[in-house]
Parts: C-alpha cells; sequence; structure tokens
C-alpha cells in the first residue's frame, strides 16, 4: 500500500529530518519498482507439458535427436525438406510439415507448421565453407560454381573482398551459403512465427555456435572467412530485438566442434569421418555466454548431447534470455537432476 505524506512522516519520527524523508522516499521508490519488476514479468515464457514446439531443421543430425527429446514432454512438429526421408527416423511421434526457407513466401508455407506453436527451436546452419550443404538440393558438389564464382569476382578488389562478392553471387543463385541460411534464414522464420503464433510465443531457442562473440579473435577469423559466425550474430541480434518487443523469451545454446550419430548428413567433417567421443568423454560442461571451458578450445560437443541440453532447457525453464557454451569433456554424463542443476545456475 502506497504510504501518504503524512504517513511517511510518522515513520520518520525517529530519524533526522531532511535525511529521513530522503531514506523513506528511496525505500519507497526502491520498493515500488521492485513490485512492478515482479508484475511485468512474462510467467508465460515457461513452456508447459503438452505444449507446441515447432523444430527448424528436424531432419539433420542434431534436429532429428533435438525433435524426438522434445516429444518425450512436447507436441513436436518438425518442418523438414523431404517428410519422406525424416519419417524413417522419427517415427510418427513428431509431425513433419515440408517447408523450404529459400523460397519466396516462407511465412505461409510454414504457417501450418507454427500456428499456435508456443515454443521453436532453430536447428537450420549449413557448413563454414563451401560443402554440399551449400548447393540447392543440399546434395551436390559446389566445387565448380564456386570456383566460378570466385573468378566472376577477381576483379572486386583485395581477398577478402572476392570472397564477399563471390559468396554474395552464390546466394543470389539459390545457394545454401550462411546469408542465405543463418542470416536471413532466421529473419523469415521470425517473420512466420510473429503470423502465425502471435501471443502464443512463449519460447525460443536457437542453436548457435562457439565464435559468434568472438569472432574477431583466433582461431575464429579462420571459421569466419566465409561469414558464418557473422550471419549467426545478425541472427542473434535479430532474436533479442524480436523477443524483447513480442515478450517471449530466447537462448542461444553454442556447441564446439560436433561429434557423434546420426551420421545421415554427412556435410560435416566430424560427420563425413564419423567421428566420435569414448565412453570416457561424455561430461557436460556448461558456462555462461561464448567462452572456452577447462582452458580448452578444442572440446567437442556430442549431438545427443545438445539434444538433452535443449530438451531440458525448455523443460525446467532454464536459460532464459541467455546464451551459454556446452561442451563434452573427460567423465561420465551427468545424472537428469545434477544436469538441471547446472542449466538452473545459467
Amino acid at each position: 500500500k502506497r504510504q501518504t505524506p503524512k504517513g511517511r512522516r510518522r515513520l520518520a519520527t525517529h530519524l533526522p529530518s531532511p535525511l529521513a524523508e530522503c531514506c523513506v522516499a528511496l525505500l519507497f521508490h526502491t520498493v515500488r519498482a521492485m513490485l512492478v519488476g515482479i508484475l511485468l514479468t512474462p510467467l508465460s515464457a515457461v513452456l508447459a507439458p503438452g505444449d507446441t514446439v515447432t523444430v527448424l531443421g528436424a531432419s539433420g543430425n542434431v534436429g532429428k535427436l533435438v525433435a524426438l527429446r522434445l516429444a518425450d514432454t512436447f507436441k513436436v512438429r518438425g518442418v523438414v525438406r523431404d517428410a519422406a526421408r525424416a519419417r524413417a527416423f522419427l517415427g510418427d511421434k513428431v509431425s513433419l510439415y515440408e517447408a523450404d526457407l529459400r523460397g519466396d513466401d516462407v511465412t505461409a508455407a510454414l504457417a501450418p507448421a507454427l500456428e499456435g506453436a508456443q515454443g521453436l527451436v532453430v536447428c537450420t546452419g549449413t557448413t563454414a565453407f563451401p560443402t554440399q550443404a551449400w548447393s540447392p538440393s543440399g546434395r551436390e558438389g559446389v566445387s565448380l560454381p564456386v570456383l566460378r564464382a570466385l573468378f566472376d569476382a577477381r576483379e572486386a578488389g583485395g581477398l577478402g573482398a572476392v570472397v564477399e562478392a563471390a559468396i554474395a553471387s552464390l546466394s543470389a543463385s539459390g545457394f545454401n551459403t550462411p546469408t542465405v541460411v543463418d542470416e536471413v534464414g532466421n529473419y523469415k522464420i521470425l517473420e512466420a512465427w510473429e503470423a502465425a503464433a502471435g501471443a502464443s510465443r512463449k519460447r525460443l531457442v536457437l542453436l548457435s555456435s562457439v565464435g559468434v562473440q568472438r569472432r574477431a579473435e583466433m582461431p575464429y577469423p579462420i571459421l569466419n572467412a566465409c561469414g558464418v559466425l557473422d550471419a549467426k550474430a545478425a541472427a542473434e541480434a535479430a532474436i533479442v530485438a524480436d523477443a524483447a518487443g513480442a515478450g517471449y523469451a530466447y537462448t542461444f545454446v553454442r556447441p564446439g566442434q560436433l561429434f557423434g550419430g546420426p551420421y545421415d548428413n554427412n556435410h560435416y567433417l566430424g560427420t563425413l569421418f564419423q567421428l566420435d567421443k569414448d565412453a570416457e568423454t561424455r561430461e557436460v560442461l556448461l558456462g555462461k555466454g561464448d567462452v572456452t571451458l577447462n582452458d580448452d578450445p578444442q572440446l567437442g560437443t556430442l549431438r545427443s548431447t545438445l539434444a538433452e541440453v535443449i530438451a531440458q532447457t525448455l523443460e525446467c525453464g532454464a536459460g532464459e534470455n541467455a546464451d551459454f557454451t556446452c561442451v563434452n569433456a573427460k567423465g561420465e554424463f551427468p545424472e537428469p537432476a545434477v544436469l538441471r542443476e547446472r542449466l538452473a545456475a545459467l
């Protein structure tokens, strides 16, 4: 209850004036600000069991594990390019919707999958350097198109300008470059989610990467040679702004080099050679922000670990409006309760 000026004077009778008035006024305004903050905190940001969560990129090596794990708690819709291919792995636990983020009307294409969706997990992304994943179909070689684009851009200036011009040309030709997938694709996803879910939006999780906030520090300029970290940074900034305006919560999960199965999409080196962690490298390290953990920049992340971490993040409401790094190290996988405690500490 708000104190009247007369009530405040009575409260301050034991304090010397005008110091008393200043102290009481400061206390009053502090308490009022705290109460307003509590009342305005969006409690709706917490997902409930049975809420609808849409997973973009549900046919990818991480996305399919995330979708399958989330189906234990939520109603999951998976967005893929080829539902028939994804169905063999996901079975009937995930409702599948086909859409292509490179289309002209992505909002309409994603509408059925995003209608009323309270949660959204974005597992889309392309490789840092040109691979089959960059091709329009995702299954063709790109060596010749890339060399042609570099040759055509040879007079753009220095090496950096030539590469930038070549990638812009590939983007305009429908290739899955970082600009197309990691930047513009996420802009389209945000617009589509707003149109289809509106006030129902509660939580968004973006599968990002280490190095996004440290892309000027070695070795990340090498990884960013084709702009993948720049594209992810632009997407993150757009999500932060959109979440602030719409009132939903966001989380950016930052893995290291990805390891472990499934090995269906052979576009990444760790997948192509089926690189994995041994049974003694299952411990999960979490760190606030974009950080190096255990002073070891070589620590990678198991895809199965990412799926569990993302699922528990949504289940327990941890990591709201924050980003964190997730890698594996020597040791056994933590018990669910231990992992939840670590996530809650973020």
